[in-house]
């Protein structure tokens, strides 16, 4: 298994504001889905931001997201250890397979790949 990215998740009531300030830095929208948007460096596109209102289908906003080439293997070997999931491994349908775990700082992890 593989790791395609990684980008810490930050819950926002205001996701405009959040993205006005992330862009004084640089960051360009990339993803927006009303609850949910995604920034990144448009000259490193895997740098990348996110920012929730709350989850569409899960109990909390994750902490950070990792996006693995096999999101099932990551499923297996996390459950195997026996790991707190917080979000079962489901797809959702803006295309992405995930399921969320608490790791042992108490951190919720947004483990995904897409379809």
């Amino acid at each position: 298994m593989s790791i395609r990215r990684v980008m810490p998740d930050i819950r926002s009531e205001d996701l405009e504001e959040s993205r006005d300030f992330y862009g004084l830095l640089g960051f360009e929208e990339v993803m927006n889905l009303g609850w949910v948007m995604t920034l990144a460096s448009p000259d490193n596109p895997t740098a990348q931001v996110t920012f929730m209102a709350q989850d569409k289908t899960a109990p909390v906003v994750p902490d950070m997201s990792v996006e693995v080439d096999d999101v099932d293997a990551a499923y297996a070997a996390v459950r195997a250890s026996g790991a707190e999931i917080v979000h079962p491994l489901q797809d959702e349908e803006w295309g992405v397979r995930r399921f969320f775990v608490r790791d042992p700082n108490g951190r919720v992890v947004n483990v995904l790949g897409h379809r």
